[in-house]
């Protein structure tokens, strides 16, 4: 599967972004779904995953700001930021995984994106 991730920008503390992560296949019942970033300076690190809309799973340092939903039918995966913070700058990337469950140590994933940067300003 090839994936295209885009959305990311410049964006100010407190504000939100969306990024999107286009498939070029059927993602439901084939693949497990990521969103992983990469600070400045840092390794990669877990964000989000999702089985399905109903079974999902966020890092703890995004609970209660980051949201990651699918819409099967374009075979795109989203990642809504809301309450952006400095901290949350960096390269996004979207994975996949025919893993039956969410994958938490990126070397473990077998497909990418290419990333897109985000930065928050203070």
């Amino acid at each position: 599967v090839q994936l295209q991730a885009f959305g990311g920008g410049l964006v100010q503390a407190g504000g939100s972004l969306r990024l999107s992560c286009r498939a070029s296949g059927r993602i439901t019942g084939n693949f497990v779904m990521h969103w992983f970033r990469r600070p400045p300076g840092k390794e990669r690190e877990f964000v989000a995953g999702l089985i399905s809309n109903n079974n999902t799973h966020v890092a703890d340092s995004v609970k209660g700001r980051f949201t990651i939903s699918a819409d099967n039918a374009k075979n795109t995966v989203y990642l809504q930021m809301n309450s952006l913070k400095p901290e949350d700058t960096a390269v996004y990337y979207c994975a996949a995984d025919r893993h039956k469950n969410i994958i938490t140590r990126a070397h473990h994933v077998s497909y990418w994106g290419q990333g897109t940067q985000v930065t928050v300003s203070s």
